[in-house]
């Protein structure tokens, strides 16, 4: 989808102070193979929030961003509120923290669970939202994420196969008026028949959080392939996942009018070196320097937030300059991929 006239005006972001993986070992949080396996992936540490809950972790986030964006908060039209674990008390909904104490009552808000990629979700949704509002009048969105995974139901240290689970949050407003960067192409694509590889060997009701039961992504992956190497379709499979997120990217860039080879940076979800060239470089054979991988791999996966985490890291370090192109890139459970593109105009604006 082009996206003309949309502008990201702020980021904002949240990040706890990261645990090394050395640390972690000596404090007995994990143990000596998942440090070992965690340090052999390109893993450093993560951050760690302690018991400050995610959605005061978005309400810091939300703020700066909407402080750079220097526009009233109240005036928003949208918020979206991407997440993918607990928040709070359940049957509680965490946007209207955000609204009882950053935008007031006025905007649309929602919550957004798409996995990993709910944060390119959110922005696509907004976009459309954005541009769907009509000519005339400035519109804006805040798209805010965070997470706490320091819960009894989580290992943060070895819940994945390949990753560990880092704590904190990130925002980015969407506004019709000229920004720091201009989003110019935004999709999304799915290979929903591998929808079960996040859940194999477990039923879907009762849901296991109701059960206690800790989450084990790897468990879960493991049984997928012994299922997809039985049944002889695993090159079919991977073959599938190659070309829809080829295609995913190649369409963006395409409605972007940017090359592959004028693209400055790539953001992608904090993953594993060998993850970041299956799922990201490798289909391109793009050099890893491009990517936010020596950033990611000190904080671990913080859930949606990777992405606005990793381009709030860009801009507040001067790493980004006017004329730069960025791509986005995300996986998640479903199967789903994200891509954007973004153009950078005045880091001055944002700042």
């Amino acid at each position: 989808m082009r996206t003309p006239g949309i502008y990201l005006s702020g980021v904002g972001a949240y990040l706890p102070e990261s645990v090394s993986v050395q640390e972690a070992l000596a404090r007995g949080l994990c143990s000596p193979d998942t440090a070992a396996a965690l340090e052999e992936q390109g893993w450093t540490g993560t951050s760690i929030a302690g018991d400050v809950p995610a959605p005061e972790m978005a309400l810091h986030a939300g703020r700066e961003a909407v402080a750079q964006w220097g526009g009233d908060p109240a005036d928003l039209d949208l918020l979206l509120y991407a997440d993918v674990w607990h928040q709070g008390p359940d049957g509680w909904v965490p946007q209207l923290y955000l609204q009882h104490h950053l935008t007031g009552g006025n905007p649309l808000a929602m919550e957004v669970r798409q996995g990993c990629t709910s944060v390119i979700g959110a922005l696509n949704l907004a976009a459309g939202y954005l541009m769907g509002k009509g000519a005339g009048g400035s519109r804006s969105a805040l798209v805010v994420s965070a997470d706490n995974f320091g819960t009894p139901m989580v290992d943060r240290w070895g819940a994945g196969r390949d990753w560990n689970s880092g704590d904190g949050a990130a925002a980015g407003v969407l506004s019709t008026e000229p920004g720091f960067a201009e989003l110019l192409a935004i999709n999304a694509t799915a290979i929903p028949q591998a929808e079960e590889m996040h859940r194999c060997g477990e039923p879907m009701f009762p849901p296991t959080v109701t059960l206690g039961r800790t989450l084990d992504f790897g468990a879960r992956m493991e049984a997928y392939h012994r299922k997809l190497f039985a049944e002889g379709v695993a090159e079919d499979f991977t073959l599938t996942l190659y070309q829809r997120s080829k295609a995913c990217v190649e369409n963006t860039l395409e409605e972007a009018g940017v090359p592959l080879d004028k693209v400055r940076h790539i953001i992608i979800n904090n993953c594993s070196r060998q993850d970041t060239d299956v799922q990201f470089l490798g289909m391109f054979r793009l050099p890893l320097a491009k990517t936010t991988w020596e950033f990611g791999r000190t904080i671990g996966h913080v859930g949606a937030a990777d992405h606005l985490l990793s381009l709030h890291h860009l801009l507040t370090n001067g790493k980004l300059a006017p004329g730069d192109h960025v791509l986005v890139v995300g996986m998640a459970p479903g199967i789903t991929y994200g891509c954007a593109v973004l153009t950078v105009h005045d880091t001055g604006t944002a700042g």
